[in-house]
């Protein structure tokens, strides 16, 4: 009677999507402030059954290692803040999109500073579960330019690049004018008083004079991640009639 009562309880407060991956090409992520770890735990075990791989984010030590109590082939990403389990998708993670599985398309992140790698990790690591081979650039700000000229030959063959960067937030715009893919800004809240906690990156990057420069929210590794997937690897989209097939 107890389970029963605490399984209606949680189909109350949270109701998975298990059916993201084939409506839309990607899985549900469970975002972990604000739940508590048998809140995260349920959800997990429900997102398991599914077979695709699953990315908890903001996840704290604690919970790290309450899921990995219950599932030892979980892996957490500290500096990330992520918790991964399952094979990433078209690497025997279960995607049967051939799209998908013609080689890794690639996927540039950058970094303005040391202090900017815990979401550009964020993305990074998101982008590798859904796929794609993942290049690293960090610390090349613009404060010292010339460390993002000197590595210049990272960019080649990108479909998406990914830029992280507090203070002023110009890397973006100085990244979107040297190469020819979409470029994915994410402000970080990385800076001094007047940085805002990431609103001055933040419009900075929204007041990009680089036609190719998109922004996401404060801090969003994890969406960016997501997009520059679909952009560096896009797949013909699924019917909803034919949701939850194949």
């Amino acid at each position: 009677m107890a389970a029963r009562l605490a399984s209606a309880v949680f189909r109350r407060v949270a109701r998975v999507d298990v059916e993201r991956f084939h409506r839309q090409g990607f899985p549900e992520a469970v975002f972990c402030p604000g739940k508590t770890i048998p809140q995260i735990l349920a959800i997990v075990g429900v997102l398991a059954k599914t077979k695709n791989p699953i990315l908890l984010t903001r996840a704290t030590p604690a919970i790290a290692r309450s899921v990995r109590r219950r599932y030892p082939a979980a892996t957490f990403h500290p500096v990330a803040h992520l918790v991964t389990l399952g094979s990433p998708l078209g690497l025997g993670g279960g995607l049967k999109d051939t799209h998908r599985r013609r080689g890794q398309p690639s996927v540039v992140v950058v970094t303005g500073g040391t202090a900017d790698q815990p979401m550009a990790e964020e993305a990074a690591i998101t982008a590798e579960v859904l796929g794609c081979r993942v290049r690293r650039l960090y610390d090349v700000g613009v404060a010292g330019i010339h460390r993002l000229y000197a590595a210049h030959s990272v960019f080649d063959g990108a479909r998406a690049v990914i830029v992280c960067a507090g203070m002023e937030g110009a890397l973006a715009s100085v990244v979107g004018g040297l190469v020819a893919c979409p470029v994915i800004g994410v402000p970080t809240p990385i800076g001094y008083g007047a940085s805002l906690g990431g609103i001055a990156p933040l419009l900075t990057m929204l007041n990009s004079c680089a036609a190719n420069v998109a922004v996401v929210n404060i801090g969003n590794g994890f969406g960016a991640g997501v997009i520059a997937s679909l952009i560096a690897q896009p797949s013909a989209p699924l019917s909803l009639e034919g949701r939850g097939k194949g």
